[in-house]
């Protein structure tokens, strides 16, 4: 009886631990820590309605690659209006490629802050990309679940689909019984439809990441949110949420759930990014420090002139935020997200700067 006892006390002990690990998230899916090396800055630029590329060894001193230009060019993949917002990158859940979603959005030709569709993007080796975008206003023809429930009755007056992010959903179950979605996860706004403010929808992706389901609302807090970061934390086996809310206290909040699709709870007002006063901040990307289980939460700061680019930190569980400051050695920030490298993925990219730049010199 007491090797039983023993062995189901084991057991009780372990299987908790094994769930959590096997939820890693996506961003660092496929590879250990000891593989570690850099980290990527994946960016919208200040300078332009593009995304760009910096190189960091610590996470928090950065330099920019091909001169900060742009590393694709945004008028082939942005196939609505010709710029890509807000870049979020992450590797392929099998860690043999990466993914990249970013806003079709360009502010500078339209003229206007709205926009109509999202750019997905694959590659093998972060430099050479394929992409899809997905114009909203177009309806359920574009999806891949044409006659799954629909949100809207006119998808036509969509105004807003904002900063689109991922993560690896191993549960997401296929109608043809396939196991394992990417869920993208965005802000989106269709006033003519009754919305009163931007509101979380999400979609899959499958793992070719060329198709779309349906929009479906992941939360509704009674006010606009924007710019959510979803993380899971072994250290509570939760699903973490960083976002800007713009309701009750406004500002950079978290929310933690149990799973990816909630429920969502409103954040505490009393744990968040405080130290901004009354300064305007949006954006938020989390990431770890090499070797530690720690977090930096990188963000804009938007209000100021110039604009400046905050990286601050949190504890284990992504609560007690401290020790702000602006990242250094990026020409023109703003909002993107950060992915880890291992050595030859980080030098591939210098050598891919180096290259670029001495050919334009």
């Amino acid at each position: 009886m007491k090797k039983t006892s023993f062995f189901i006390i084991s057991l009780a002990v372990l299987l908790p631990l094994l769930a959590a690990c096997g939820k890693k998230t996506n961003k660092e899916s496929e590879q250990s820590d000891t593989s570690d090396y850099g980290y990527l800055y994946c960016h919208m630029s200040e300078r332009g309605e593009w995304t760009a590329y910096a190189l960091s060894r610590d996470g928090l001193n950065f330099t920019d690659l091909i001169n900060g230009d742009s590393v694709f060019s945004p008028r082939e993949h942005a196939r609505i209006e010709g710029g890509t917002r807000d870049a979020y990158i992450t590797r392929t859940h099998d860690g043999k490629g990466y993914l990249m979603v970013t806003t079709d959005m360009c502010v500078a030709r339209s003229g206007k802050w709205n926009n109509y569709g999202i750019d997905l993007l694959r590659s093998d080796d972060l430099i050479n990309w394929e992409s899809v975008t997905f114009d909203f206003r177009k309806g359920p023809e574009i999806f891949s679940n044409p006659d799954g429930e629909d949100p809207y009755s006119d998808y036509s007056t969509i105004i807003r689909v904002w900063a689109p992010q991922i993560i690896w959903d191993a549960d997401y179950q296929w109608p043809d019984g396939r196991k394992g979605g990417y869920m993208i996860y965005y802000s989106l706004w269709n006033p003519d439809a009754g919305e009163g403010y931007d509101r979380m929808y999400y979609s899959y992706a499958d793992e070719d990441f060329t198709t779309l389901t349906k929009p479906k609302l992941l939360f509704d807090w009674g006010y606009a949110t924007i710019d959510a970061d979803i993380n899971f934390l072994p250290s509570d086996s939760l699903y973490h949420m960083m976002i800007k809310k713009e309701g009750g206290k406004p500002g950079l909040f978290t929310s933690a759930a149990p799973t990816l699709h909630g429920p969502w709870p409103e954040p505490v007002d009393s744990d968040y990014v405080s130290f901004e006063g009354n300064k305007m901040c949006e954006g938020v990307s989390a990431y770890q420090p090499i070797g530690s289980d720690k977090w930096y939460i990188g963000y804009i700061e938007y209000s100021s002139s110039p604009k400046r680019y905050r990286i601050c930190e949190a504890d284990e569980n992504m609560r007690n935020f401290h020790s702000p400051r602006d990242i250094q050695g990026v020409d023109a920030p703003q909002h993107g997200s950060f992915m880890r490298l291992n050595r030859d993925e980080y030098e591939r990219l210098e050598r891919w700067s180096a290259s670029r730049t001495d050919s334009i010199d």
